[in-house]
């Protein structure tokens, strides 16, 4: 057999930096396990659009509120019941599904599915999987950035439940104010008309059941019943005293963790601060909903 000479010291030099200058000038090829860069979400849907698919949880509920609102209460007023799971805010619209190759939407279109239908087969997963882990039947959801997202969650569960929970604006906008070390006052009230745009709206659904923040504190039996005769469950004492119960960790990004909610008491809403200096926007909104200056 003849074998080729063997390069020499030199000219093995050479090659290794005619091949350092190649790669200088030329971008190195991604391996297979290179994470590609995330794609639009029209390119994902690939044009398509899938039906939807059966559903675990037919008919979620979904509290829509403000942030400083109140929902925290409600929901461990709530998950207080024996028949409903209220766990702590689930961010359902930030779990999101990546179609990480070019084949992948024809992939998923075969199986009668594309990206945004996935999604829903994944936020219809975690609820049912929440409801199997509590032994409860029915499930909510009060995460405050739901109005943002509603008509995405009416195409995912077209039977689902919604409780509309209003607070007086201006309480709102107070509450924020004292929440935050270095408060915008500009953009405080911005975000909190924000979140009532969208509630005048829900507040409109027919289907819909709208309580109020200060009725809910006020009358909590009168309230609750009220909730529970729209669910179709039998109201329940233990409901008021929802401090004997365990609801999971109070903790940021989860819900309200001041030490009033962890009280496990039920105490009067407060006021908006007198003079409170709204928008005219806002103002009209909270008369609108039967508050008055």
């Amino acid at each position: 057999m003849v074998r080729e000479p063997r390069l020499s010291a030199i000219g093995k030099g050479l090659k290794r930096r005619g091949r350092l200058m190649a790669q200088a000038v030329s971008p190195p090829r991604r391996g297979l396990d290179a994470v590609p860069a995330p794609r639009k979400a029209a390119d994902d849907r690939g044009g398509y659009t899938a039906p939807p698919a059966p559903r675990l949880v037919e008919s979620p509920v979904f509290v829509l509120s403000s942030v400083r609102s109140g929902s925290t209460l409600l929901r461990v007023l709530l998950n207080s019941h024996s028949r409903i799971r209220a766990p702590h805010e689930m961010h359902l619209r930030t779990l999101r599904v990546q179609l990480s190759r070019p084949f992948t939407p024809k992939a998923m279109q075969a199986l009668e599915l594309d990206r945004e239908e996935l999604e829903h087969v994944l936020w219809d997963r975690v609820l049912h999987l929440e409801l199997v882990r509590s032994g409860k039947d029915v499930i909510v959801d009060k995460t405050p950035a739901n109005v943002h997202v509603l008509p995405r969650l009416n195409r995912c569960w077209p039977k689902a439940r919604r409780i509309v929970l209003l607070r007086h604006p201006g309480a709102v906008v107070a509450s924020l104010t004292a929440r935050r070390s270095d408060p915008d006052h500009t953009a405080i009230r911005a975000e909190v008309l924000g979140y009532a745009e969208r509630l005048e709206e829900a507040r409109h659904d027919p289907a819909a059941h709208v309580i109020t923040y200060e009725d809910l504190t006020a009358e909590p039996e009168r309230v609750t019943r009220g909730i529970c005769a729209y669910l179709g469950v039998p109201w329940e004492p233990g409901m008021l005293d929802y401090g004997s119960k365990d609801h999971g960790d109070f903790r940021p990004q989860l819900g309200d963790w001041s030490e009033t909610l962890k009280s496990g008491r039920i105490r009067a809403a407060r006021s908006a601060a007198p003079g409170t200096d709204l928008p005219p926007r806002l103002r009209d909104l909270a008369r609108a909903w039967g508050y008055r200056d």
